[in-house]
């Protein structure tokens, strides 16, 4: 169903191993990528693997007056086999879908969502870094391109895959816990909003709290639920789990206010196959507080697609700090981490069928 553009001047393969030697996160992007157009009168139409570029978009364009934006995440891993492979790219196919109809937008056929990730991996496959952890992000996404000024659905989308080779996205071995702001004057999501779909405008709305995280000395703000202002819901881009001294796991449960992480759904069904005890329920700041204190809470640590599974070691407040068990990574994060890691790589079982193979 492609048509395919190859780039009449890619960049060589000299530059390309210089870019891919540290691509950090999200600056080195590949040759290529992959768009769709959508209107009512045609439906889903021309799609192609084309050349890396600019947009040209009409000052009228829906999407930059009425924010109708919705994306994914996910990543391409090389193999210990030395093939290559997608992670659950069904699952990100359905949040996509998910999220197109939370914010009234054309839903992308989950196969043909796919596709486009799969003919740009192939295309750009020589863009996948060859350092340790390094992988090839993928980052579809869908806007409203309508040239059009009212509040109303758009009629016409563009659907778009861009690539980005990726390292590590925190600094540091990888052990070293990481500190968190606590929010007390900002929210995330309120009940009925979008907090569950992935859209831009709830990074947005997180951004001045990261900010204010940021000249605090902090990595990544957390945040308090909107109604009463005590439960923990999620990082400004991934989900929370902590471990409590018995051994089980608790996390937020989804209430349509939080991300339903596809890494944490990951994490709780590795965990459980371990015979480990998860709870989804809520869980207070106060909680966190007292647990950390007493040491009932040993660990805690953050998920998600590109930073995988982070621990936390610190959070801070206008009252203070207090610490998590030793400000370390502890046995059980790096324990989920490595089964998590293991599958995502290949070296490990894979019962569930996540590993998508592609070359």
């Amino acid at each position: 169903m492609f048509r395919v553009e190859p780039h009449a001047n890619p960049v060589t393969a000299q530059e390309r191993s210089a870019r891919l030697a540290q691509p950090g996160f999200g600056r080195v992007f590949t040759d290529h990528m992959a768009v769709i157009r959508y209107n009512t009168q045609d439906g889903w139409h021309d799609a192609t693997i084309q050349p890396r570029g600019p947009l040209m978009l009409d000052p009228a364009a829906a999407v930059l007056h009425y924010a109708q934006e919705i994306f994914e995440g996910l990543k391409a891993y090389r193999l210990v086999d030395g093939t290559t492979a997608l992670f659950r790219p069904d699952a990100n196919a359905r949040r996509f879908r998910w999220s197109a109809e939370r914010l009234a937008m054309a839903q992308l056929p989950e196969a043909l969502f796919i596709e486009s990730i799969e003919r740009l991996v192939e295309i750009d496959r020589d863009w996948m870094p060859e350092i340790e952890g390094g992988s090839l992000y993928l980052r579809p996404f869908m806007f409203a391109s309508e040239t059009f000024l009212g509040v109303k659905p758009s009629s016409e989308y563009l659907y778009i895959v861009i690539a980005s080779a990726a390292g590590a996205y925190f600094k540091g071995d990888g052990r070293a816990g990481i500190t968190l702001w606590l929010s007390e004057h900002f929210t995330r999501a309120a009940p009925g909003g979008t907090g569950a779909a992935k859209c831009g405008g709830n990074y947005a709305a997180s951004l001045q709290a990261q900010d204010e995280a940021i000249r605090n000395g902090c990595d990544q703000v957390v945040f308090l639920d909107a109604v009463e202002r005590r439960w923990v819901e999620e990082l400004g881009g991934m989900n929370i789990f902590f471990v409590m001294d018995d051994g089980t796991l608790v996390t937020p449960p989804l209430s349509g206010t939080i991300l339903p992480g596809i890494t944490r759904d990951s994490l709780i069904t590795l965990a459980r196959a371990g015979g480990m005890i998860v709870r989804e329920e809520p869980y207070s700041l106060d909680q966190w507080r007292a647990d950390s204190a007493s040491g009932r809470l040993v660990e805690a640590f953050a998920c998600g697609t590109a930073a995988v599974v982070t621990p936390i070691g610190k959070v801070r407040s206008r009252d203070g700090e207090f610490v998590i068990g030793n400000g370390m990574a502890g046995q059980m994060t790096e324990r989920l981490r490595a089964e998590l890691v293991a599958v995502q790589r290949g070296s490990a079982p894979d019962p569930n069928g996540w590993v998508h193979r592609l070359f």
